[in-house]
């Protein structure tokens, strides 16, 4: 594979990544008006997000074993038709039921679109070059995210819920035209036996604990339903750890957390992906509920952090070969939890270029960080091992940000009862004040992290500089 077939590959998997969260995040703003149209309430409709991002944390354990069994080219496409072919029928939906069936196929088709064609980059890349690869895969975690409320508020007041599930069609047949081009038929040798009771515990763990993370983020949770899954989750998970790291052939190889880089990148990783998917859903709703602004409005400004993740791009990849890993995510993971804590003090008379040039730094954060760990994860992996690595990789990240709106929500629901144990009077903000100070510590874990890392981790990828 040439450089330019490497980038164009990398782009197409990009390309894929991005519909796939979007789809994962644009619903949020849609469900009144989608409860509206199907005459439901709009308690219902959380079923339409939980459905997909369910499914997705089931099943992306088991593209790995998918990719030896059948090929990465056969499965990717597949994955490509069935997401595009689930986007319509969502589109197409009379009923809940026939929109949540359809949202569980969309998950089946993510959840072997997005691990699989990552893993085609990472086996045809160099070392030297996987810098520059990865860089490309990551844009689509940061963009959409931070797009999908403006792009979800438009597309519903201006045209219909609809239109959020058919703007995947045409980009899932652009995709499956470059996939057949780009994507190459190779065998993946004999697959060995597939791993059920992995699957069974693995998949049923991180089903428990992405439903109980939802339920959390419900106006009113069930505490006594989120107590159970939280607690079936913890035994569930304990119980798949145990078998993984026992059995021959594992459907997730944790063992591969013994290379020093990689099991550092996946602990920073997580609580990095916890705040990142955190704080532009909190800045929405500061922005809507206690300031008062309209959906388009808040969502404007938090655009500020798309454009943070742009304008640091050029130079992530000269900053991780100046400084080398260790430093920039100590950087990064700081700046990321100091724009959170000053979010905290962000009023309604705060000027919007003051809070812009806050959430672009914050985006520039986000973006330094995300490259530099999804890069340095796969630094030493070798070879025969870069499937394991790919396979885990991608489930912490589908657990990191599934699990973000959720810690977003209890952390401003915590902040209720702690402003008021606070001096001084509590107001609207105060809630949010504190959550935004939570979210700050969370991020001082990625912190940590980056330095227990070792000083010359992730060397080797800057030896081309």
């Amino acid at each position: 594979m040439n450089d330019r077939h490497r980038r164009m590959t990398a782009l197409l998997v990009a390309g894929c990544f991005f519909m796939e969260i979007l789809d994962a995040t644009i619903v949020l703003t849609a469900t009144p008006k989608i409860a509206e149209s199907l005459h439901v309430p709009v308690t219902s409709t959380a079923l339409i997000i939980t459905a997909y991002l369910v499914t997705l944390a089931v099943l992306i354990p088991v593209s790995g074993w998918l990719t030896i069994r059948f090929g990465a080219r056969r499965i990717f496409l597949t994955a490509i038709v069935l997401f595009t072919l689930a986007s319509l029928g969502c589109a197409l939906s009379t009923s809940l039921a026939e929109l949540v069936v359809m949202r569980v196929l969309q998950g089946v088709g993510g959840a072997m679109m997005v691990p699989v064609g990552r893993l085609v980059v990472l086996a045809e890349t160099p070392k030297s070059e996987l810098l520059r690869t990865m860089a490309f895969i990551v844009w689509p975690a940061l963009v959409a995210p931070v797009i999908a409320p403006l792009a979800g508020g438009l597309l519903t007041e201006y045209a219909s819920w609809r239109w959020i599930f058919l703007i995947n069609i045409p980009l899932g047949v652009i995709a499956f035209v470059f996939a057949w081009r780009l994507i190459q038929s190779r065998a993946s040798g004999t697959a060995p036996p597939l791993d059920r009771a992995g699957f069974l515990l693995t998949g049923t763990g991180l089903a428990a604990l992405t439903y109980s993370a939802h339920v959390i983020a419900e106006p009113s949770p069930s505490w006594t339903l989120v107590i159970v899954l939280g607690v079936a989750a913890a035994v569930l998970l304990t119980a798949a750890a145990w078998h993984l790291l026992r059995t021959p052939a594992p459907l997730v190889n944790l063992r591969v957390l013994r290379i020093p880089t990689l099991g550092n990148a996946m602990a920073g990783n997580i609580f990095f992906w916890l705040v990142v998917g955190a704080i532009p859903f909190l800045l929405t709703l500061l922005f809507q509920d206690v300031f008062g602004w309209s959906p388009v409005k808040a969502g404007a400004v938090v655009i500020g952090v798309f454009v943070g993740n742009i304008g640091i791009k050029p130079f992530t990849t000269p900053l991780l070969n100046r400084f080398g890993f260790r430093p920039v995510l100590i950087a990064a993971t700081l700046t990321l939890s100091v724009t959170a804590v000053l979010s905290g003090f962000i009023t309604a008379g705060t000027p919007i270029p003051l809070i812009a040039v806050l959430v672009v730094i914050s985006g520039a954060a986000r973006s330094t960080g995300l490259t530099a760990y999804s890069t340095i994860a796969f630094s030493d992996v070798p070879p025969d091992r870069m499937r394991d690595a790919n396979t885990l990789a991608a489930t912490v990240q589908q657990l990191g940000s599934g699990l973000g709106i959720a810690t977003a929500t209890v952390a401003l629901r915590a902040g209720v009862p702690i402003g008021d144990w606070l001096p001084g009077r509590a107001d609207a903000g105060t809630a949010y004040a504190v959550a935004f100070v939570v979210l700050a510590l969370v991020g001082l874990g990625a912190t940590v992290e980056a330095f227990r890392m070792h000083r010359e981790a992730g060397d080797v990828l800057r030896a081309a500089r």
